[in-house]
């Protein structure tokens, strides 16, 4: 595992154009026991239960993924195909690599001091973290009986599959909301707008605190009519909203896709330049927003 602390920045902040380090070469799972020798069956039954997950890497941060250094734990399997993921490798639960609850809780526990100090805690991302609702729910609950903050970074395709037992675990949501308009979005993830709004009503009515994301991508979701349209959305849920962060397409994941043999369709598109940014940026200002 690659511990990676990136110092917070403000204003413009750095990471906005460049993925953290750790990212560009998969963080891995090192530091946490693999349970590789079980039979099919029995790591099946263990993940419905929830005390088996399939994880793709963790790392500790600061400045991404939610306030303060946290603990970030990518896991595998996801129902959206974005085009522009620099994750292509969680897209399926079977790649993961499969390590305990138990296991990541004594791994969050090593860290609480880290996560007082900074007003940090531990972000559950993907990959879709609600693909596996089980063993997400018993992250959530048992790092919350530890005193430690809870954020969950989700697209809200899979909203349905978070329990409102599950959601009283949470304190913050990383909610992507990829277009605003229901063909942009399909081209860009293979799936539907609706869950994601659905999920961010729902927890807006419950007082959730959201921090919404958009990714900016030349020609594919830069138009202003549908910025303007993501800024509606998010506009909804209100109060609820805490921040929007408008992140910047880029290119980290691209040897990705060529390792696993996928087509990548935005092998061509440039970074966003800081004006289109910025100008991106203002619409959602104009909304109300405080804008990252």
């Amino acid at each position: 595992m690659t511990e990676t602390i990136t110092p917070a920045v403000t204003g413009g902040r750095d990471q906005d154009f460049l993925a953290p380090a750790a990212r560009l070469r998969g963080a891995g799972i090192g530091g946490l026991e693999e349970l590789t020798d079980l039979e099919r069956s029995e790591r099946l039954a263990r993940m419905r239960e929830g005390s088996l997950g399939s994880i793709h890497s963790w790392e500790l941060v600061t400045a991404v993924d939610g306030p303060g250094t946290r603990m970030t734990i990518f896991l595998n399997g996801c129902p959206l195909r974005c085009l522009y993921c620099h994750n292509p490798d969680t897209f399926l639960m079977r790649d993961g690599e499969p390590v305990t609850a138990e296991e990541l809780l004594r791994r969050m526990r090593r860290y609480r001091r880290v996560f007082k100090a900074s007003k940090g805690g531990i972000t559950l991302s993907g990959g879709e973290a609600l693909m596996q609702p089980a063993f997400v729910d018993r992250l959530l609950a048992g790092a919350k009986k530890m005193g430690i903050h809870t954020c969950l970074d989700t697209s809200g395709y899979l909203g349905a599959n978070a329990s409102d037992e599950m959601l009283a675990n949470v304190d913050l949501v990383l909610l992507d909301v990829k277009s605003g308009d229901e063909e942009t979005y399909k081209r860009v993830t293979g799936r539907s707008l609706a869950p994601t709004i659905a999920f961010g009503d729902r927890l807006a009515a419950k007082g959730i605190e959201i921090w919404a994301r958009f990714v900016l991508v030349p020609g594919l979701t830069d138009d202003p009519a549908n910025v303007e349209n993501v800024a509606r959305i998010i506009e909804r849920w209100g109060p609820a909203v805490s921040r929007v962060e408008v992140l910047p397409f880029h290119q980290m994941g691209a040897d990705k896709w060529a390792a696993l043999g996928l087509d990548y369709q935005l092998a061509d598109v440039r970074p966003p330049e800081p004006e289109l940014v910025e100008s991106t940026r203002a619409i959602f200002r104009s909304h109300g927003f405080e804008v990252h």
